[in-house]
């Protein structure tokens, strides 16, 4: 899977553990969650913070049936579902404190996507 380097990403940033286990499983897809990678990871990353310039995110998945991304907040160290493509300040939609917790929201999501 191709993500960023650590050369390429924000500050002191890294890859959570958690995340890197999910890859390394083949999680990278729970329709309607897919992980980003190559031209669109950085093709988010360069568009979010142009979009939202005051927000320190790091995409790290979208959903297909709209403009959703899933994040991490490098500002809070949380995990934020944003809808993208929004006025600023009206992104939000979900908060959550781990990687974890995401993904364990995105399996329900995946259970109810039909």
């Amino acid at each position: 899977m191709d993500i960023l380097s650590s050369a390429e990403l924000p500050g002191e940033f890294v890859y959570p553990e958690e995340f890197l286990r999910a890859i390394e499983s083949g999680l990278v897809g729970l329709d309607p969650w897919w992980l980003l990678e190559g031209k669109d990871l950085r093709a988010r990353v360069s568009g979010l913070r142009q979009r939202f310039p005051e927000r320190h995110l790091m995409p790290f998945a979208r959903r297909e049936d709209n403009d959703d991304v899933a994040c991490w907040d490098l500002d809070s160290g949380t995990v934020r579902e944003i809808h993208d493509f929004t006025t600023p300040g009206r992104e939000n939609r979900r908060e959550f404190a781990t990687f974890y917790d995401w993904l364990r929201a995105a399996l329900e999501d995946f259970i109810e996507f039909e």
